[in-house]
């Protein structure tokens, strides 16, 4: 198990204590535990191998000797017991938002609850606000969040489908006779919600059932569904399907292109190749009968072959939506899109000063590691308490650290930013001779998320305003698969900071790749600038920019049309300029 598994394993321990009514500060230090993992910059292997897991701090010799168990067994025997003291329902209500652990046990021990759908019989029957503590309130956001479970159902987030399926690539690129192989679907198309897994390989025909060997004996394989000639399928241990289709080598470029998809794409690419006199399809170009067409059908060696034949501009995946991408590819107007390789910094990240677990120092360091060119610290502004959000006299004290800083570290360049709260009112959390000392304040939003959409978009457009906001930071707030972002007028949103001259994040955490890409061609249009920030608390946070550069790229954007990829020195004059109002 890597650390992520390991810490999801002890968070739902700690879960399943408080569940039991076990004493908080016990279940409090498997959750801590669990984020002490997370943070660390190390592989957790290393701690294991030399036994010092103990030198990690809230981890003792009982959890240590647990995390041990879990990391090299792959499981828990704790975990084993205390899910037999559950219904398996009682923890998919867990999945509701909004409903801890606390509401769970109580609807458990009061009304005997112990299944989503009990529970949503019973909120429909109006039987919770009986209980005190619960009310007609409560019973709406169950309801509410149910629904959002339900369309959830069978999606994942973009990172956990894409390092399920580098991990199986890892293994079947291994086997001798492959000599090509590609992650496809919805994954290569970087969406940020996926189905499921479609992995193409070609082999030597001899060398096909040693591939599906090395497919279903995977440890990530929870149960094989079928084993053919040509293709495997498997559910995963996260409940991902994953499909492994063997192809010939001739037919590769057909295969990738057909199953990269999306399905709109591949109708209109299908209907442009009629036109030729040919049928198009994952095995590659045939004459239709009784065309009139003279049109001979090209050798193709690459999925750029096959749209040069059809007489357009190589389309990459990522724009392959359906939406403009055929009609530009015939003018030749595809952009070079922004690749991972152009990044040079990144804006948004957190340290010790609010909830990060990187002292400045640390970041830096890690960010030299990244061969980034600069960096910006952006802790969070007093209002959010729950963060660490920096009392006055704290940000005056990091500032004053962070100048110091920079001016030791030639070899990389040090921006002094700000996550400032927008307050209900649109106004910021800070005063404006506070604000005026950083380089550049992101401004977001974090608190009172049920408005109007009105109500929203006022409150951001009256903080986009605002002299010293530099950077929209989350624009929905949204969290994928988990919350609906606040209503907001997207269009007016963007309207308001192109006129103002401010920027709009992507917010590269995968939970929430916002702003959505769908309308980052209009803010490309409109002229705004935008950044890519990972919103990073840990040293693993940073690389989440790949995510984000994956977004941009689905908006079609150009390195020019995000900052991160801009000189030090072309930064710099930007921020001033902004600052200044010019």
């Amino acid at each position: 198990m890597d650390k992520q598994q390991i810490a999801d394993t002890l968070d739902t321990i700690g879960t399943l204590l408080e569940l039991k009514g076990e004493n908080p500060f016990r279940t409090r230090a498997y959750h801590n535990a669990a984020q002490a993992i997370r943070n660390i910059n190390e592989d957790i292997d290393q701690y294991i191998e030399n036994r010092t897991l103990t030198s990690i701090k809230g981890i003792g010799k009982d959890l240590a000797d647990k995390i041990t168990e879990i990391a090299l067994t792959g499981d828990s025997n704790q975990l084993k017991e205390l899910k037999k003291q559950f219904p398996d329902g009682v923890l998919a209500m867990l999945r509701i938002p909004g409903l801890g652990p606390k509401k769970v046990k109580l609807l458990f021990d009061e009304l005997h609850i112990s299944s989503i759908e009990q529970l949503k019989d019973a909120c429909q029957k109006h039987i919770l606000r009986d209980i005190k503590g619960l009310g007609p309130k409560t019973e709406e956001n169950i309801l509410a969040g149910i629904e959002q479970i339900n369309k959830s159902a069978g999606k994942f987030l973009y990172n956990v489908a894409k390092q399920a399926a580098d991990e199986i690539v890892s293994v079947i690129e291994k086997v001798n006779g492959v000599t090509k192989y590609e992650i496809a679907g919805s994954i290569r198309r970087r969406k940020e919600i996926i189905g499921d897994i479609d992995i193409l390989v070609s082999t030597q025909p001899k060398t096909v059932e040693k591939v599906f060997d090395a497919f279903v004996q995977h440890p990530l394989i929870q149960k094989v569904i079928a084993r053919g000639s040509t293709k495997a399928s498997a559910v995963l241990k996260n409940n991902i399907q994953c499909d492994v289709r063997v192809i010939e080598n001739k037919e590769f470029p057909f295969a990738l292109q057909y199953f990269t998809g999306s399905k709109e794409h591949n109708v209109e690419i299908r209907s442009r190749a009629k036109k030729y006199g040919w049928s198009l399809n994952e095995y590659g170009f045939t004459r239709i009968k009784d065309s009139t067409s003279q049109k001979k059908i090209p050798k193709c060696n690459s999925e750029k072959d096959i749209y040069t034949a059809l007489d357009l501009q190589y389309i990459p995946p990522e724009l392959r939506e359906n939406m403009g991408e055929i009609e530009e590819a015939e003018k030749g107007h595809i952009p070079l899109l922004i690749e991972n390789s152009d990044i040079n910094g990144a804006f948004h990240c957190h340290t010790t000063y609010s909830d990060g677990a990187l002292t400045p120092e640390e970041l830096l360091k890690v960010a030299k590691s990244n061969r980034w060119k600069f960096i910006g610290i952006a802790d969070h502004s007093k209002s959010a308490a729950y963060a660490g959000g920096m009392s006055i006299e704290t940000a005056k004290e990091q500032i004053q650290h962070l100048r110091h800083l920079a001016k030791s570290n030639n070899d990389i360049k040090l921006f002094i930013g700000v996550e400032c709260d927008i307050l209900p009112d649109g106004n910021l959390d800070y005063p404006d001779s506070l604000l005026a000392q950083y380089d550049y304040v992101i401004v977001s939003i974090h608190s009172k998320f049920k408005m109007s959409e009105d109500e929203a978009t006022h409150r951001i457009c009256k903080a986009l305003q605002h002299p010293f906001a530099t950077i929209l930071g989350h624009p929905t707030g949204r969290l994928l698969l988990e919350r609906e972002g606040y209503p907001l007028d997207i269009k007016a949103v963007i309207d308001t900071a192109s006129k103002h001259r401010k920027l709009i994040e992507i917010n590269s955490h995968p939970m929430r790749l916002d702003l959505d890409w769908r309308w980052l061609r209009y803010a490309k249009e409109k002229g705004l600038l935008l950044c890519i920030n990972p919103d990073a608390h840990n040293a693993e946070g940073l690389k989440d920019v790949e995510y984000g550069v994956g977004i941009a790229r689905k908006g079609w954007l150009e390195p020019r049309n995000v900052i991160n990829t801009w000189t030090n020195t072309q930064i710099e004059s930007l921020l001033i300029s902004l600052k200044k109002g010019e």
